[in-house]
């Protein structure tokens, strides 16, 4: 019964799988990935059918993934402390000592709370026979929840009458229970999402489980540590106790005083601040030497030695070319295994001996028996296909998934109800990474028949960002909220207001010239054209507009303006939240658009569309939750941009009445706090242009919101 209504759910989902793919697209579910030496950031493609695992298979999958890493957390504790695993020989040394996840720079250390691996990404696979095989032990910074988290609620959203009746097991639990595991083993302090940056493949991910999970999202140089304690550091250098921070880069870049000295994306003397207690770090450092894929060849034997049970999940069937007996397989059978390089990850290095002809294979054997430690080989298991929806004939057709499930640790171990299932994008081929091309889809897990087991919805509960790691009396008053951003963040706000505002404004003052141009009159577009220091010589008018709208490597382009709106807003989702950053996404959506049929009357709707996006931003900025001064930096940049090209335009003086009226407003919310650069330096910029434009009145009312928003910082306390 819960099987088949199931499937008439699924059956749902795939008629209304261009809607699906629409939300995701303008909610900007994205993954990124890097060609020839640049960063793509693109669409992770969604494939509406559900994996479907019912409830006591999955019960079953659950007791084993609990007891895969208690025991994998035991090995870290052991191999870090006593290594009496190595001592009582279950893993010879030379295994541990050889890793290269192995960090001797940790050894002695416990974690605060004693937990390694908080969150463990454990990927399995099920045989045509319906048996389930783990392949991998992912306890660095395993990626991908957040994209099936992000597609339940699209799915649910789309057919929420047949959601309320199948009983699919909620999986909007995963950030509370990711807070709850950060919040068991922080120290003294706050909770941070720690980012390498914008251009790391999953920072969409790091930014959406920051909104959610209400922690700060920071990034390296936000970071210092003074007298062995992490603090984070607000746009105006005041300094804010870190007590948890999820770490989003790789054990090497952490800390260049203890790892890497070449790093410069990591936090100088991070490790110090760890090895002392002040600062817990989610996952731990060194825990490479867990889930390296020789390591994995032992988990069995762990799970005996530190837990007294039988494995409940199987590992795939394992050669070790380390031992004598293993290598002789390999070389015997190369043709039927798999060839793992212990040191690629993300589905590279991964060999099936059938593809090889006679020399290759001849070629791979001498580098097994130079490097033994180096490669592991598995047999072949035929993944059970799954039905996906192919894009280019909409006709089902199946692929090969395997599933990451995701078991978060802290006070008790948690299996999510849920989970990232991943499909090749080409026909019978078993290497399913999105760096590979491959897609995903979401993971169903049933309730029994009756609902017995249902889950309750989980608490949806609005978490304060801050509260949960500040001192009751350092909690009140939106001023000391917005002390909890970035300088980086501040030139985000500050900049997404003007470029939304040049977007706006160009587009609305462009569209009556163009009109005039179109009655014959080109040389009417020339002012235009000069008040925006464009080059006033074309020859060919079609072409020059193609450059100012649609030309992105033009910097004074209209598309450039939108896509450097987006830059500058996406590292702001967990500040403005993802519903108002879809604004963006679509006008983003909408000039590309515009640009592919731009020869068409068609463009011209495409431009009114996204100006009324952009005014749809606003008002959803002006209508939400934010903190006022938060809003007032987005807008102060707006205003003055808007100053910049009224007066370019040479607008009459009572024009700028009104907006001069907003600047003062917000103006004035800044009073109790310390003047960001940039928007000084705005400031400063535009009053030195504005008498020779003929407006030195309104340079004069600039100067003096300026003066007086310093005399009041000067006089305020503890400024």
């Amino acid at each position: 019964m819960v099987v088949s209504a199931a499937q008439q759910l699924a059956n749902e989902l795939i008629n209304r799988r261009d809607a699906l793919n629409r939300e995701l697209a303008r909610n900007g579910v994205r993954f990124g990935i890097y060609k020839n030496g640049e960063y793509h950031d693109q669409l992770f493609p969604y494939d509406p059918i559900p994996r479907v695992i019912g409830s006591d298979e999955f019960d079953q999958l659950e007791a084993g993934l609990k007891q895969r890493v208690n025991a994998l957390n035991a090995y870290l504790r052991d191999v870090y402390s006593d290594k009496r695993i190595v001592r009582d020989g279950v893993v010879p040394e030379e295994f541990i000592y050889t890793c290269s996840g192995y960090f001797p720079q940790v050894n002695g250390v416990t974690p605060p709370g004693g937990v390694f691996a908080h969150i463990a990404g454990e990927d399995l696979v099920q045989g045509e026979d319906g048996t389930w095989w783990v392949l991998e032990d992912n306890l660095r910074i395993p990626s991908g929840a957040s994209y099936p988290l992000f597609a339940r609620d699209i799915e649910r959203r789309t057919t929420p009458r047949l959601f309320r009746d199948v009983h699919v097991r909620d999986n909007r639990d995963y950030p509370r229970l990711l807070r709850k595991s950060m919040d068991f083993v922080s120290t003294e302090g706050m909770a941070v999402v720690l980012s390498p940056g914008r251009y790391n493949s999953a920072f969409f991910e790091h930014a959406y489980l920051a909104e959610k999970t209400g922690a700060t999202l920071v990034f390296p140089e936000d970071l210092e540590v003074v007298d062995g304690r992490l603090f984070f550091l607000d746009y105006a250098g005041r300094r804010h106790r870190v007590g948890v921070l999820y770490r989003r880069l790789s054990d090497e870049f952490l800390d260049p005083f203890a790892f890497n000295p070449d790093s410069v994306i990591g936090v100088p003397g991070l490790l110090s601040a760890y090895r002392a207690g002040n600062v817990a770090i989610v996952n731990a450092p060194g825990n490479g030497v867990a889930d390296d894929k020789a390591i994995y060849y032992f988990v069995p034997q762990m799970i005996r030695y530190y837990l007294g049970e039988e494995p409940i999940l199987n590992n795939a069937p394992t050669y070790m070319p380390l031992f004598e007996r293993d290598r002789k397989e390999i070389l015997n059978r190369l043709g039927e295994l798999v060839i793992k390089d212990v040191a690629e990850a993300g589905g590279y290095g991964v060999v099936f001996g059938s593809s090889l002809d006679k020399d290759q294979r001849e070629k791979l054997a001498s580098r097994i028996m130079e490097h033994p430690r180096r490669f592991i080989a598995q047999e072949v298991i035929q993944f059970k296909d799954i039905d996906v929806i192919d894009p280019a004939t909409g006709e089902c057709t199946p692929r090969k998934c395997d599933l990451r499930a995701f078991v978060l640790t802290g006070q008790n171990t948690h299996v999510w109800y849920s989970g990232l299932t991943r499909y090749s994008s080409v026909p019978g081929q078993m290497i399913v990474n999105s760096s590979q091309g491959g897609g995903f889809k979401d993971t169903w897990v049933l309730a029994k028949d009756n609902g017995a087991d249902r889950d309750p919805a989980p608490r949806v509960e609005l978490i304060n960002p801050h509260a949960a790691s500040m001192d009751p009396a350092a909690r009140t008053g939106a001023a000391r909220s917005s002390m909890l951003i970035t300088k980086s963040k501040v030139e985000n706000l500050y900049w997404l207001g003007r470029y939304t505002e040049r977007v706006f404004t160009t587009l609305s003052t462009f569209l009556p010239f163009y009109d005039r141009v179109m009655d014959t009159d080109v040389d009417s577009f020339r002012p235009f054209a000069r008040a925006l220091d464009l080059p006033q010589d074309f020859t060919d008018f079609d072409t020059f507009i193609a450059s100012f709208l649609y030309d992105e490597s033009n910097p004074d382009s209209i598309r450039s303006a939108i896509r450097s709106a987006f830059m500058n807003a996406v590292p702001l989702r967990p500040e403005l939240g993802s519903r108002l950053l879809q604004y963006i996404e679509l006008a983003m959506g909408g000039i590309d658009d515009a640009a592919i049929h731009s020869s068409h009357a068609d463009d011209l709707y495409d431009h009114r569309d996204i100006t009324d996006l952009v005014l749809s931003f606003w008002g959803g900025i002006e209508d939400s939750q934010i903190d006022v001064p938060l809003k007032a930096l987005l807008f102060l940049g707006k205003y003055l941009e808007r100053m910049d090209l009224y007066t370019r335009f040479g607008l009459r003086k009572d024009g700028l009445l009104a907006p001069v009226r907003k600047m003062r407003t917000y103006m004035q919310v800044l009073d109790s706090l310390q003047m960001p650069e940039c928007l000084e330096g705005g400031f400063m910029w535009l009053i030195e242009r504005l008498p020779a434009r003929g407006y030195a009145e309104m340079a004069v009312e600039l100067d003096g919101m300026l003066s007086g928003l310093r005399t009041a910082r000067s006089e305020t306390p503890n400024a």
